[in-house]
């Protein structure tokens, strides 16, 4: 069952903003995301109790894929971190 998943993309500093990113679950495909507002982005995804990786590239044009940043035992309303980071 799908359902709408909103995410917070923050602090991607001196490389620019968020100028896409996608969602992939362990057991499905990525995922467009698109922005809701600010700096949440949402996808309808089925993606529930599988470990999530992100990845965002910004308008200065670097990506980075957050591998496996959210473990399969997530709950709506949880925060996760990575310490990866944009260079600029």
């Amino acid at each position: 069952m799908a359902c709408l998943f909103l995410t917070l993309i923050s602090n991607v500093g001196g490389s620019g903003s968020v100028a896409s990113a996608w969602v992939q679950g362990t057991s499905t495909n990525r995922v467009p995301m698109s922005r809701n507002w600010g700096a949440n982005w949402q996808s309808l995804a089925g993606i529930a109790g599988q470990a999530l990786t992100f990845g965002v590239t910004t308008t200065g044009g670097q990506t980075i894929i957050f591998q496996n940043v959210v473990p399969p035992n997530w709950a709506f309303g949880m925060s996760f971190m990575s310490n990866l980071q944009f260079s600029y």
